[in-house]
C-alpha cells in the first residue's frame, strides 16, 4: 500500500522516529496512525532488548531538588558513549526520571532487585486477603494481579510515567533506546526527604 507523505510526517512529529521507520510502520498498519504508533513502540522495545547486552560505562549523574527544598534525588543513568550523554533527549529522559523518583518514591530500580523475603511476605498478605473468597485458580490470578500492582508502586521501571501514565518508565526508556540506538541503563538512585526515618 502507498502511504501519503503527510501521514508519514504526522507520525514522525508524534513519535520522533526516523522517516523510513514511520513509512514501514504505516504500510504495516494500513495507514492507521494509532496502530503504526503501537508498531513503532514495540519495535523500540525490540531494539532495546538487542542493545541490552552492550556495556554502558558513560553517562551522567543528575540531581533534582523539589521546589519546597524538602525532597532531593541523585540519579545515575549510563549509556555507551560520551556523545550520547550530551544528547538533548537523553538529558531530558534523565531529568524526567529524577522527577519521577522524587514524586513516586520507588524503593528499587528493577523488580529483580526486590528481595525474595519481601515478595514472599507480600504474597502471604495477599493470600490472607483473598483466602476462602475465590476458587484456587482465580485466587492465583488475583494474587498475580496484585503483585503486579505492588511492583508498579515500588519499582521505578514498572511505575507509570508521571508525565504520561499510559506508559511505564521501562517503555519510555525502550523508546529512547530505539531512537538513540545505544544501550541506556538506569543504574541507581538515592532519594532524600526531610525528616524521613526520624522516630
Amino acid at each position: 500500500m502507498a502511504v501519503n507523505v503527510d501521514l508519514i510526517k504526522k507520525l514522525r512529529e508524534k513519535t520522533n522516529a526516523p522517516m523510513m521507520d514511520c513509512k514501514k510502520s504505516l504500510v504495516e498498519a494500513n495507514g492507521d496512525i494509532k496502530t503504526a504508533m503501537e508498531i513503532l513502540k514495540k519495535r523500540g522495545q525490540i531494539v532495546a532488548l538487542k542493545k541490552a547486552g552492550r556495556t554502558a560505562k558513560e553517562g551522567v549523574i543528575e540531581s533534582y531538588i523539589h521546589s519546597n527544598n524538602k525532597i532531593g534525588v541523585l540519579l545515575e543513568v549510563n549509556c555507551e558513549t560520551d556523545f550520547v550523554s550530551r544528547n538533548e533527549e537523553f538529558r531530558r529522559f534523565v531529568k524526567d526520571v529524577c522527577m519521577q523518583v522524587a514524586a513516586s518514591s520507588p524503593a528499587y530500580v528493577l523488580r529483580e532487585e526486590v528481595p525474595k523475603s519481601i515478595i514472599e511476605r507480600e504474597t502471604e498478605i495477599l493470600k490472607e486477603q483473598v483466602k476462602g473468597k475465590k476458587p484456587p485458580k482465580v485466587m492465583d490470578k488475583i494474587i498475580e494481579g496484585k503483585l503486579e500492582k505492588f511492583y508498579s508502586e515500588v519499582c521505578l521501571m514498572d511505575q507509570p510515567f508521571i508525565k504520561d501514565d499510559k506508559i511505564t518508565i521501562k517503555e519510555y526508556l525502550g523508546t529512547l533506546i530505539g531512537k538513540i540506538g545505544e544501550n541506556i541503563v538506569v543504574r541507581r538512585f538515592v532519594r532524600f526527604q526531610v525528616g524521613e526515618d526520624i522516630g
